[in-house]
């Protein structure tokens, strides 16, 4: 990840055209087959998503629902749109509220480790959707691929400011430092939601802190503990 430009922007879901306002009746037809078919990739994976399945589970017919997509390839690439746009609402978002540096970057991290204490139970469409497609070039997995690209840049974009503001060592790698960010949560899902580890979300945090403070020039960057972050797994 040599440069801070988000190879793709998707709308947010509070800002997409028609938020806030009245939906047209087909609008709301297909928001609803996307929020379905979302519920259902997140069980069965998107490889799993098919006009037939969808159909079965909205109760309608096969036809009503190929209306809106027109292919299960554009159907997969909506939903990945979709939980993009719900990621982007849920941890970018409001981290940008907090100030420039080591702020940020504690914030993107802590709304990142709320995001997945859900998915520990419902499951991570970029994880299982990069297992599925990861050798499998196409528009879907370009989709993926983009998403997932615009999210990593945002957290170096965060890690390079903070070398900005001096908080930092001066001869701090920012690469390596997203690098093991993003490291920490991909071994979260492994260790929490694969081998039901009930200590890796508390591990995830103390990983963090061994982070900042690596690469920090003070321990001020300690990350703030969830609540839930010391709870076994079985009691979410």
């Amino acid at each position: 990840m040599t440069s801070t430009k988000s190879p793709v922007q998707y709308a947010p879901s509070s800002r997409r055209p028609g938020a806030g306002h009245a939906l047209h009746k087909g609008q709301q037809t297909k928001q609803a087959i996307i929020d379905a078919a979302l519920g259902l990739a997140a069980e069965i994976g998107l490889e799993g998503l098919s006009i037939g399945a969808l159909a079965e589970v909205t109760r309608m017919s096969k036809s009503g629902v190929f209306a809106h997509f027109g292919s299960r390839e554009e159907l997969q690439i909506s939903v990945i749109h979709e939980y993009y746009a719900r990621f982007y609402d849920e941890v970018f978002a409001p981290a940008m509220d907090e100030a420039r540096g080591l702020p940020r970057v504690r914030a993107l991290f802590a709304n990142w480790m709320k995001r997945v204490a859900i998915e520990l139970q419902s499951g991570c469409i970029f994880i299982s959707g990069a297992v599925e497609f990861d050798d499998r070039p196409g528009p879907v997995r370009d989709a993926l691929a983009s998403s997932v690209k615009t999210w990593l840049a945002a957290m170096y974009r965060a890690v390079v400011q903070a070398k900005q503001e001096g908080q930092l060592h001066e001869d701090a790698d920012e690469e390596q430092m997203a690098f093991e960010i993003h490291g920490l949560i991909l071994a979260l899902h492994y260790e929490a939601r694969f081998l039901q580890n009930p200590a890796a979300i508390g591990r995830a945090h103390t990983g963090f802190d061994n982070i900042l403070k690596r690469y920090g020039k003070s321990a001020a960057g300690a990350s703030p503990r969830s609540p839930a972050s010391n709870r076994n797994l079985k009691e979410k």
